[in-house]
């Protein structure tokens, strides 16, 4: 019975032995994949400021080259205020 029980706990040390290994084999790929995408996002994010830095530049230029093709602003505004306007209504008072 001695031998049954020393053969059981081997099993058991080698088995938790294995097990500990592949759970920290585990955690090493995922550390190296969570640190890939911190500096996948990190490049995102650079070229995302990048960009809109180059698309303030180029709408603060705007105007200028506007004016340089000879265009002028405009001055006057129109608005229209469609509050109350009944599109069904319109059309039936127009059809008598």
């Amino acid at each position: 019975m001695r031998v049954f029980h020393f053969v059981c706990a081997l099993v058991f040390l080698a088995a938790s032995l294995v097990g500990s290994l592949v759970l920290r084999t585990q955690m090493v790929e995922d550390s190296f994949a969570i640190t890939e995408t911190q500096q996948s996002i990190g490049r995102l994010t650079q070229d995302i400021q990048e960009r809109q830095t180059k698309l303030d530049s180029l709408q603060a230029s705007l105007p200028n080259k506007a004016q340089k093709l000879g265009m002028v602003p405009g001055t006057d505004s129109l608005t229209i205020d469609l509050d109350g306007y009944d599109a069904a209504g319109n059309a039936a008072k127009g059809n008598k």
